[in-house]
């Protein structure tokens, strides 16, 4: 018979008490899909195990300081450090610091082009990042799959068929329903992403 599974929550309060096996346990759980995602945006595997280190470093220092907010989403939280990892990753590689999300796999649907910007520029682009992603989260799960492969993962849809075991017009058809379902959010929400 199966052990119940400690849910995420549970681990990270347990370490916050002084159980140090629980943040393993938690890093453990969610290192796969971390791993497979900074692998898939470097393509090298060993610049993405650095990433890898640094993404959980990092995690578990905000933790430590108290500066992580328990919403139920640490997976969510976590790919998110990972994101800007590589996009650190990318920033470093290029002396002129001219590098554009889409270089690090990752161009809010393929709307907006990222160079210089001003501090409010920046601004801006963070929220509209963070509503964009929002979004997403609310997409049924198999059109969610494939507008991260593809958008955040930078996949062909021959590998995301590949990879889902679909055929390649199932996930075209399902990146089709997942952009007609986003722009009717964004119609409903009445939100500006420009």
């Amino acid at each position: 018979m199966n052990a119940p599974v400690t849910s995420d929550r549970v681990l990270l309060r347990n370490y916050l008490s002084g159980d140090r096996d629980a943040i393993s346990q938690l890093i453990e759980r969610h290192s796969r899909r971390v791993r497979d995602y900074i692998r898939m945006m470097v393509k090298d595997r060993d610049v993405a195990e650095d990433i890898f280190q640094e993404t959980f470093i990092k995690a578990v220092r905000v933790i430590d300081e108290g500066r992580y907010t328990d919403n139920g989403k640490f997976l969510s939280w976590i790919l998110r450090i990972a994101h800007n990892q590589v996009i650190d990753y990318f920033r470093a590689q290029r002396q002129d610091k001219s590098v554009t999300e889409s270089d690090a796999g990752y161009d809010v649907l393929g709307t907006l082009q990222f160079a210089e910007r001003t501090v409010e520029d920046e601004i801006v682009c963070e929220q509209i990042e963070h509503e964009v992603r929002m979004l997403v989260e609310l997409l049924p799960e198999e059109q969610r799959e494939v507008v991260r492969m593809r958008y955040f993962g930078g996949l062909s849809f021959k590998e995301i068929a590949e990879q889902t075991g679909v055929s390649i017009n199932t996930a075209l058809g399902r990146m089709r329903y997942a952009l007609i379902n986003l722009r009717r959010m964004i119609r409903e929400k009445n939100l500006v992403l420009s």
